[in-house]
């Protein structure tokens, strides 16, 4: 998980729109060879941007996103059995429990790769 999450934040990805930043993302994701699904259905409710093969959610936020409706958002991706852990790649500045539903929860901060 730690490399993915410094793949994440040493990628200078686009920030100006979360379309764009999700293409870039997999462009990344492909170049490292991270397997995954994009906007993989969990529910009619649920459908991240990323579910990698071993079963992490990679959800991406840009500001100006309400962090309790994106904590809610995972907690409710958190709730499905293929679900093992979340990734949150974001530029808000916002914290995470340690686990969400007992499902490990990380985060990659976007801004890192413009630094």
């Amino acid at each position: 998980m730690h490399n993915l999450i410094h793949t994440i934040e040493s990628a200078r990805l686009d920030l100006s729109d979360e379309k764009r930043l999700q293409a870039d993302l997999e462009d990344v994701l492909i170049t490292v060879g991270i397997q995954f699904t994009r906007e993989r259905v969990l529910s009619a409710q649920d459908i991240p941007d990323f579910l990698t093969k071993d079963g992490t959610v990679i959800e991406c936020k840009l500001r100006p996103a309400q962090k309790m409706a994106v904590y809610r958002q995972l907690q409710r991706y958190s709730s499905h059995a293929e679900v093992r852990g979340i990734l949150l790649a974001t530029n808000l500045s916002m914290c995470l429990p340690e686990t969400i539903n007992g499902k490990p929860t990380y985060m990659a901060s976007l801004s890192k790769g413009w630094l």
